[in-house]
């Protein structure tokens, strides 16, 4: 187990060195000199002052030297200065990634409390009227856009309640901020457990139809029993996986839900980053989604052995 553990960590830190190398060049690649739009604002360019900026930007060196400086400074949490606000970009981020964490957290409990239980219900009660009910609701969260259902939502509320459910201050109290949060980790969580019941529906069924599942119904084991211990424990590695998935997703697909319901959020900030070509702050947002995404994945094949006794991992 030690020796899966260090290949593990070995091959994150491998995933993302080339994910900083792919992100790095990108962004390079993109047509465009910051230095140059700042003065185009004013409507002439100075040679001199523009070198000035570009040597106070570090635009002006070498294309290695610049990705080095920007590893150097993610390593020491010395994420650079914003071209726009000429803020440190740690001070930038600092207020909105709990805002994100918050509602991706919501969002994902959203999704397995409904999609795993319902999952499981939709199994017991095959191609009964109930079943079929489920899986139609399931197939409309899957063939919703999140958009869509967002700006629905907020229809309704208006129509309805009249009231706009979006983010116009920081909300006062954690009851305040729980109600704020609701509605758009909802929207969001939706389609994740839309995912995670058909999944589980589909995993519950492979499972409910093995021989120790005939043979501790035969042993006069109660329905309850059976499915929730015997058959739902062994369906949930896949089920795990989806939603170490959807957990990564959700950290970087907000982005359509935080702009209609307006939470400013990272999602949010990467989209104006990117219109104004903020490349420290798009690279430190893009860099933080990524790890996520990989400390995510390295968690859920922990959960795996815990989940399945029978799992063993080759020293």
């Amino acid at each position: 187990m030690a020796a899966y553990l260090v290949k593990r960590l070995l091959l994150m830190l491998l995933t993302l060195a080339g994910t900083s190398v792919l992100i790095f060049v990108l962004l390079w690649l993109m047509p465009g000199n910051i230095a140059i739009i700042m003065f185009d604002s004013a409507g002439f360019i100075d040679p001199g002052e523009l070198a000035g900026i570009e040597k106070e930007l570090g635009l002006d060196l070498a294309i290695p030297l610049q990705y080095f400086r920007w590893i150097g400074g993610l390593l020491t949490w010395d994420l650079g200065i914003s071209f726009v606000s000429e803020m440190p970009v740690v001070d930038e981020l600092a207020p909105r990634i709990p805002i994100t964490a918050k509602l991706a957290a919501l969002a994902l409990a959203f999704s397995i409390l409904f999609g795993l239980p319902l999952g499981v219900i939709s199994a017991v009660k095959q191609d009964s009227a109930l079943d079929y009910t489920l899986r139609v609701i399931s197939l409309s969260g899957l063939s919703m856009p999140s958009f869509w259902l967002a700006l629905l939502i907020l229809m309704f509320f208006v129509h309805t309640l009249g009231i706009l459910p979006v983010y116009l201050d920081p909300p006062e109290s954690l009851w305040r901020e729980l109600l704020l949060y609701s509605v758009p980790a909802a929207v969001v969580g939706f389609r994740a457990s839309a995912l995670i019941m058909r999944l589980t529906r589909s995993t519950m069924l492979e499972v409910m139809g093995q021989d120790y599942i005939r043979t501790a119904r035969a042993k006069g084991v109660s329905n309850r029993a059976v499915n929730y211990h015997h058959a739902l424990k062994n369906a949930m590695l896949p089920v795990s996986t989806i939603i170490g998935i959807e957990a990564a997703f959700m950290m970087g697909g907000l982005v359509v839900v935080e702009i209609v319901f307006n939470i400013p959020g990272m999602a949010y900030f990467l989209v104006e980053a990117i219109q104004v070509r903020d490349y420290p702050i798009v690279q430190s947002l893009v860099m933080l989604m990524a790890v996520v995404t990989v400390v995510i994945n390295f968690i859920v094949d922990m959960i795996y052995a815990l989940l399945d006794p029978r799992i063993r991992y080759a020293e």
